[in-house]
């Protein structure tokens, strides 16, 4: 709790001064955006090890196969990590690049998926 109370009074305060500096000043304004949204991924990664470090255990107790939860824990940071440098993208205006970033993504996401969905519609042929 105290993790996002603390994100969300640095997000407030760089909103404030980015609307403060976006006239004025609009190349320093758009890279307080772009330092701010590192900054907030450089705080919230000791949770993102926390996670990781869970899913590992329960994977490794559950017996699971792990070439699974790697691909869906790929496919997770794909989905974050291309949603975070599309919408700072769309923050300065580069609209055009952020859609080809999303597009990238989830082209990507579909490749790795791929094994997965093979291994479900061999399931579902080894029943029928």
């Amino acid at each position: 709790m105290d993790a996002v109370i603390q994100v969300v009074t640095f997000s407030l305060v760089v909103m404030f001064l980015y609307l403060v500096l976006k006239e004025s000043k609009s190349t320093v304004a758009s890279m307080l955006l772009l330092i701010s949204g590192i900054i907030i991924y450089i705080f919230i990664f000791p949770y993102v090890k926390e996670i990781m470090g869970f899913v590992k255990t329960m994977t490794n107790s559950s017996g699971i196969d792990v070439t699974y939860i790697q691909i869906v824990m790929k496919i997770i940071a794909i989905s974050y990590l291309a949603t975070f440098s599309s919408v700072l993208c769309k923050d300065v205006g580069i609209n055009s690049i952020a859609t080809k970033v999303e597009f990238t993504a989830k082209i990507m996401i579909l490749l790795l998926a791929m094994p997965i969905m093979k291994n479900v519609l061999d399931s579902i042929l080894k029943i029928l």
